[in-house]
């Protein structure tokens, strides 16, 4: 009898026990998650025992921020009257986008080391201004390959028809949009028919996103003479400012925290300029036999569309790159 009474109280002291335990646990743990979520609003890091992780970074450091917006911005020498609050704000929206859309602004800094100076001597030679360089960042961020859902291709993203009515030529073998240096010619005979049309850079710059008739036809309607008092659809409405930004941004990159050396920029090889007068039945062979591989001609060459070239009146200037390495590739497999 006595042994059952001692069990019993034994018991009752276990149960007791693992009640109190239960307890303490239950308010250990409401301590901890209300110390994980004050934690969370300080902006500090826990680790699963709510304990503060060494090392981490505070909220403040992923939250955006402002970037400066220029009180004052000229194109192709226009002043742009940003005393108006549209279009203020039309720039400054376009400068956060850009400035905040870090991998495409980033590989558009890289990529327009590549190509500028040129696109800069091939615009002097025109006699058109050097801001119309930025219409390239926009149009296809110095994709050579670039095309748009309307079948619009290359630096400029033109058409097939307008291609072609300024002197390009776009067939199976042949796409000369992708031709950076022969695209930037013909745009820049549609740019000098937009002036004479309008007579001020700005409403060029416009029209190459809307058209010339699309644009004159806007203006006419609403009875205004300016792009900037025009009402447009959302896209040509941003396309000018979207220029804008990029003009920004590339004059100085740092400003807007894009802080890449020159060694992080890309760089164009220097070349061997081969002239073409004859039909090449196969460019496989044509790459190996001027040290380079197929790889490396259509890189430098993307206009190739196809694994021959046929030449009937035309004659081509083929690009063969004299970087020792890609040199050093096709010595390799001759090896």
């Amino acid at each position: 009898m006595k042994t059952l009474r001692t069990q019993v109280r034994v018991q009752f002291i276990i149960i007791l026990l693992l009640v109190f335990y239960l307890g303490w646990r239950e308010l250990t743990d409401e301590n901890q998650s209300s110390g994980v979520k004050e934690a969370s609003l300080r902006g500090e890091q826990t680790s699963t025992d709510g304990r503060e992780m060494a090392g981490t970074n505070k909220l403040p450091n992923y939250q955006a921020f402002i970037v400066p917006t220029p009180d004052e911005v000229t194109f192709a020498g226009e002043k742009i009257p940003l005393q108006e609050p549209d279009l203020r704000e039309r720039f400054d929206r376009e400068i956060h986008v850009n400035a905040n859309w870090h991998s495409n602004t980033i590989l558009m800094i890289k990529r327009s080391h590549r190509w500028m100076s040129r696109i800069s001597e091939v615009l002097k030679k025109n006699d058109i201004p050097d801001d119309f360089k930025y219409i390239v960042a926009i149009e296809s961020n110095f994709e050579e390959n670039a095309m748009s859902h309307r079948n619009a291709v290359g630096f400029w993203q033109l058409l097939e028809g307008t291609a072609e009515q300024y002197g390009l030529e776009v067939n199976g073998e042949v796409d000369e949009r992708r031709d950076p240096i022969k695209a930037t010619e013909a745009a820049c005979k549609y740019l000098h028919d937009a002036y004479d049309k309008f007579g001020d850079w700005t409403s060029v710059a416009a029209s190459y996103n809307v058209g010339m008739r699309g644009l004159e036809r806007r203006l006419d309607e609403q009875k205004v003479d300016s792009y900037f008092d025009v009402l447009l659809n959302d896209e040509t409405s941003r396309y000018f400012f979207r220029v804008l930004a990029a003009k920004a941004i590339l004059e100085d990159p740092g400003l807007y925290g894009f802080n890449i050396p020159e060694a992080a920029r890309y760089k164009q090889p220097a070349f061997d300029t081969v002239k073409v007068e004859e039909t090449i039945p196969d460019l496989v062979e044509f790459a190996h036999e001027h040290g380079v591989t197929y790889k490396t001609l259509k890189r430098y060459n993307p206009w190739l569309r196809d694994d021959e070239l046929t030449v009937k009146k035309n004659t081509y200037e083929i690009l063969i790159s004299k970087d020792p390495v890609e040199q050093h590739i096709v010595q390799k497999l001759a090896d």
